[in-house]
Formats: structure tokens, sequence, C-alpha cells
């Protein structure tokens, strides 16, 4: 469980200081947009009150709150399930990714009331109209990585107890 801890840290700690950095450092909040290799690659502002895509984009406080438990359930049950059934070295990295991510949209939902996105890619032609951050990509690579890396064989130990 050390790797899931250090790689969610590592993941916790990389999303917060790009969101710093683009927000407070850069102004992102207030400037809105910055082209940095258009159009592959822009930031637009943009303060998730909801779920992806702007499912759940009440911004309520008691919306703010449920997120904020599911998320919180999420990590509570990934953390189970890695524990009860250890995965290789993979699934914890992916586990640890999904947790880092999860626990930095949390942080961002109390410091802000919001998640703050900022990352908008485009490509070939197609004008790309979401945004999104580290703990997306984190939470993304996490659970695409507990599909393909799920788990052990459920025996604890070498004795299989």
């Amino acid at each position: 469980m050390k790797t899931v801890a250090w790689v969610a840290a590592i993941t916790l700690v990389l999303d917060q200081l790009s969101k710093w950095l683009v927000v407070h450092v850069m102004s992102l909040d207030s400037r809105l947009a910055i082209d940095v290799l258009p159009p592959f690659l822009n930031f637009r502002m943009a303060w998730n009150y909801g779920i992806n895509f702007g499912l759940l984009n009440g911004g309520t406080e008691a919306t703010k709150w449920i997120l904020i438990s599911v998320a919180l359930g999420i990590v509570l049950f990934v953390l189970v399930w890695l524990r009860r059934d250890p995965p290789g070295t993979l699934g914890l990295i992916s586990g640890g990714l999904l947790i880092g991510g999860a626990l930095g949209n949390v942080i961002d939902r109390l410091l802000y009331g919001a998640v703050a996105d900022f990352l908008n890619m485009s490509c070939c032609g197609i004008n790309n109209p979401f945004a999104f951050n580290v703990a997306d990509i984190a939470i993304f690579a996490g659970a695409l990585g507990l599909v393909f890396f799920p788990g052990g064989t459920g025996k604890r130990g070498k004795n299989g107890s």
C-alpha cells in the first residue's frame, strides 16, 4: 500500500501545483484564456460545479457536498478493494492515480466551491469545447489501469491465508 500512498501523494501535489500556477500565478481565473500551442494545447478557465462534461452543474451547496461525499466514498472503496485483493505494481499505481486525482478535485471543491479545469486540447479541425485538469487525467488513467490490472488471486500471504 506504500506504492498507492506515494502515487496518490505525488498525483495530488502535481494536480494542486498545476492549478495554483495556472489560477493564481498566471491569473487564468481573470484572463480566462491563454493559448499555449494552439490548437493542440490551450488553457481555458472553466469552473466545474458538477461532474464530467458539466453534468449536475447546478452549483448548489448541496450538490457540492454530495459530490465531495461520492468522491470520498470512491476513494474508500478503492482503498478497501486494493487492500482485500492486492493487484500487482501497475494496479497499485493505478489505484494511487485514481485516489490522488479524486482527492485533488475534492480539495478544489473545498477551496473554490468548484473544480478548476483549465486544459483544453483540439486537433484536426475538431474544436473541443471542454476543459479538464491533471486530476481528471489521473482519475481516467487510474480507472483504466484498474480495469486492465484489477487484482491478484484473492489469496493473502505465502500460504494463502
